[in-house]
């Protein structure tokens, strides 16, 4: 993986600098290496543009996939023109804390369609991400998904409360909440969130940009105008 590394390093160094370096392009390892160590200054513009050659050949392999919501699990405008990607997880206090951010991108944005994709990885999480996704079929999911994040931490009782004031049929939606559609996204959901490199939540997708963490809101706003919010 280290040499993996440096190899693309190097080979950034020689696209970024010039013909100017291509004079070390015979002289090793041990003399590039010095190069590097004499001139630092380069190597954070290195290491930003091979972070983004990553994230963009992540993003192509999911495709368009990861902005394919599971029918209804959309906030903000369904036909938005713009898209933010939530990877979410109820138990996540970072993930709760975000939601001011995510509300007021909404409300500054008429064109912003929110997708979220529920990846409950923390224990206790799945029953309120699998009771969110039967919201979705009922058409009731920006209810469900606002009330459960009110509630606290996900438990049977918070995840019926939701339910509740979402007003959904109970009865469908345990059947929904126990169905194959609704395993099928999370697993969906999992294989994105790996191929795509997030190591927790919540991680975003914003006009060809993967962000991690609770970012705030003028960084996913850079990212969806498609400035660098890196």
């Amino acid at each position: 993986m280290k040499n993996a590394a440096f190899t693309a390093l190097i080979a950034l160094i020689f696209g970024f600098a010039g013909a100017g370096l291509w004079s070390l392009s015979g002289l090793g390892e041990a003399r590039t290496r010095a190069w590097l160590v004499a001139n630092p200054d380069v190597l954070p513009a290195m290491a930003e543009a091979l972070q983004k050659q990553e994230a963009e050949a992540r993003l192509a392999e999911v495709g368009g996939d990861v902005t394919r919501p599971f029918p209804g699990a959309v906030l903000g405008n369904p036909r938005g023109s713009r898209t933010l990607v939530k990877f979410t997880d109820y138990g996540c206090s970072y993930c709760r804390a975000s939601e001011a951010d995510v509300q007021k991108l909404i409300a500054a944005d008429r064109n912003l369609r929110v997708v979220i994709r529920e990846w409950p990885i923390f224990d206790g999480s799945e029953e309120a991400a699998r009771m969110a996704l039967a919201a979705a079929r009922q058409g009731k999911y920006p209810a469900f998904y606002k009330a459960m994040f009110a509630g606290g931490p996900p438990s049977a009782a918070t995840v019926l409360r939701a339910a509740q004031v979402a007003g959904l049929d109970l009865d469908r939606a345990r059947g929904d909440a126990a169905g194959d559609p609704v395993a099928a996204e999370l697993a969906r959901n999992m294989q994105l969130a790996r191929t795509l490199g997030f190591t927790g939540t919540p991680s975003w997708v914003a006009e060809g940009q993967i962000l991690e963490g609770a970012v705030g809101f003028q960084k996913l706003k850079q990212a969806l105008e498609g400035k660098d919010a890196g």
